[in-house]
Order: structure tokens, then sequence, then C-alpha cells
């Protein structure tokens, strides 16, 4: 890879060690405690298997576990994962954002058993879910995901490897000098803390791609890794290429990011798709009262986690119908949301990753409908 920006690839990884901008981002997302109401779940271990600082894995079930990342201790890992362990065989979920975070996950499942590695399974091909997937290359582990995922991996992030700073960065630093408002412009400066960690992720990663391809059509699929079967699900919603792993027999489901629990939704992917989103996230609503959900950030939950972002989906809807009826254009709208009291604990990754497209493609579906 070949960088442009006034700097050997050496002194660019130095210097972004800690990537930089999207690691002072991370500061500000603390994972909060183990919710109260799942100390009474025999499935959940309370005390973690192992815990890093920048992730912890807990046992969340017979055979299963949940890697649960802390991104105010680091960057290693940045989403949630786990692995299932049969007695013939186990599944990993996620790639992670560094090859660091994958191995990490690798030594875990090591401590409770040795059986073959099936796959390892991306949720989805965003990168804090795939920037580590050279560790599986790497070690001969088939890596599962989406038939599109790899073909996206290739499309969004090969791009920057290599390109010049400030020509990926420049319309975003353009944009705060011309924000019309306060609020534009501090959204306008945290999409560029997040673009810019993105960027400098990219270019400290070796793209590691899928290479058995998840055919949406063909799902669901179950795997049977000797007396533990999974099962895979393709939903709409998040990126276009979501994979979710149900055990229906313990009540499960590892949803990638489908679910951000306690969080404001990732929404900005141009395949992502608000009313199929809700849409999903009501079928999670209907699987069982006692279901326990690992998502792809924030703290495991119980169906609390899903009503809880059905609600913050209820409420950018809202406000976006009375901003659509008014005439209000999308792009002022975006800017003049308010986050309720409710919601004002949950993490906003950045402006024009989160809220902002949510209005905007819900005044896109709307606009279509119409037409």
């Amino acid at each position: 890879m070949h960088l442009t920006s006034g700097f050997s690839r050496r002194e660019f990884l130095a210097h972004t060690s800690c990537f930089g901008a999207f690691y002072a981002l991370a500061l500000r997302i603390p994972l909060p405690a183990l919710a109260a109401d799942l100390a009474g779940d025999s499935r959940v271990s309370q005390t973690p298997l192992v815990d890093k600082g920048f992730a912890a894995v807990r046992k969340v079930g017979n055979g299963l576990y949940a890697t649960i990342s802390d991104p105010s201790k680091g960057p290693t890992t940045l989403c949630n994962g786990g692995f299932l362990v049969g007695k013939e065989a186990a599944l990993l979920i996620e790639g992670f954002t560094t090859p660091a975070g994958a191995s990490f996950q690798m030594d875990a499942l090591r401590i409770v058993s040795q059986v073959p590695v099936k796959a390892a399974l991306d949720t989805h091909y965003h990168f804090d879910h795939s920037m580590g997937n050279s560790f599986y290359g790497a070690n001969n582990v088939p890596l599962w995901a989406h038939a599109t995922a790899a073909k996206r991996i290739v499309d969004s992030y090969s791009p920057l490897q290599g390109a010049d700073q400030e020509t990926v960065l420049g319309p975003l630093e353009k944009r705060i000098k011309d924000a019309k408002s306060d609020a534009e412009r501090a959204h306008a400066q945290g999409d560029l803390n997040a673009v810019t960690g993105v960027f400098q992720i990219a270019n400290s990663s070796i793209l590691g791609l899928p290479n058995h391809p998840l055919d949406p059509a063909k799902l669901p699929m179950s795997i049977d890794l000797g007396g533990l079967t999974a099962v895979l699900e393709s939903h709409p919603g998040h990126s276009g290429t979501d994979i979710v792993t149900r055990v229906p027999e313990q009540n499960v489901v590892y949803t990638g990011d489908l679910l951000f629990s306690g969080w404001y939704p990732v929404c900005f992917d141009e395949k992502a798709t608000i009313s199929g989103w809700r849409e999903t996230l009501k079928k999670f609503a209907a699987f069982d009262k006692d279901a326990l959900f690992v998502p792809g950030h924030g703290q495991i939950c119980g169906q609390e986690g899903i009503a809880s972002i059905r609600e913050v989906f209820d409420d950018i809807a809202a406000y976006t119908e009375k901003m659509f009826k008014a005439g209000v254009p999308a792009e002022e709208a975006q800017h003049r949301y308010t986050v309720p009291d409710k919601f004002k604990n949950f993490p906003i990754y950045a402006w024009g990753f989160t809220i902002g497209p949510a209005i905007t493609k819900l005044y896109s579906e709307w606009q279509a409908a119409k037409s």
C-alpha cells in the first residue's frame, strides 16, 4: 500500500497505533454494567471467562459464549461477537476490528474446548466486524458471510488504502466550515472524527475476505456442531448483508448490528432500510419472552433491549413525519432533531452515521411511496 500523506507507512502505523480519532471517539462510549434483570438468568455467568478490558467473554448458555466489547478501553475489538461450542465443532462470530481481536476470541474458545473450528462468521461487512478477518485466513479458518459481503468490503475499504488523507477528509472539513448552525457544525465535526477513524483503520489493516458466501435465498440454514444446533438467518435493516445466529433450543440470538443495545442505531449504509429494520425488530419482539440477545454493540439484553431500540426508531419516525408533513427539507430536518431525555445516555457514534441518515432515509421512503 502506498501512502501519499507525507510520511511512511511505518510512521503512519506508529501515529495511528491507537486508531487516533476513532479511539478518542470510543473513549466516550463506556460499556454499561450487566443489567440487573440478567442477574437471575441461569444462562448468564456472572463471572467472565476472561476479561481483557477492551472485551470480556461470558457464558450465556450451554456451549454459548458472548464476547462483549468496551470501546472506552481500546479499539482491539470494538464490536461484540461470541462463539458456539458443540461436542464436535465450534463456530466463531465476528472478525472484529483487528486480527488481535479475532485472536483474543479464539484464545477464549481454547480455554473451554479443543474441538475443530467449523467456521468464523462475519455478521455483516462493516469495518468493525471484518478488519480482523486476516487472522482467520492465516489460521485456515473458513470465513462465512452474506454472499455480497466480500465485494462490499473491497468496494468500501480498498479505495481508502493508500488514499490521500486530505482528499478523503477535505469534504468533511469543508462541511464544518460551511455549517449554518452550531448543531450542524457539531454534527459535521463528529462525522469527521468517525470517518478519520475508519480511514486510519483501513490503512492499518490487511483486508481478509469471506471465502464461504451464504446465499440469503437459501437461509435459514441449520448448523450442527454436535449436540448444539445453530440457525443462520438473513434479515433486512442495517447493512444489506446482515446474518443472525439463533440457538432456538436455548432462546439465544446473536444479532450482529441489527440490535444496538442502549445505543442510537447506525443507519448510514446505502443498503440500510429503516422500514425493513423496524420489521426485523418486530420479528425479534415476537421471539420468546425469555429470549436472550447478544447485540452488535452494547450490553447483553432480553426483550427489553428490543423494546428500547424500537422506541428509538418510533421517536425518530414520529419526529420525521412531522417535519415531512410540514415540508421541512430533509437536510434541515436531520439537524433539528433533539435527543429526548429518555435517550440522553445512548451513545451516538456520529450524527451522520445514525440519526441523520435515519431521517433522510425515511424521507426517501415516504417520497417514493407518494410517487
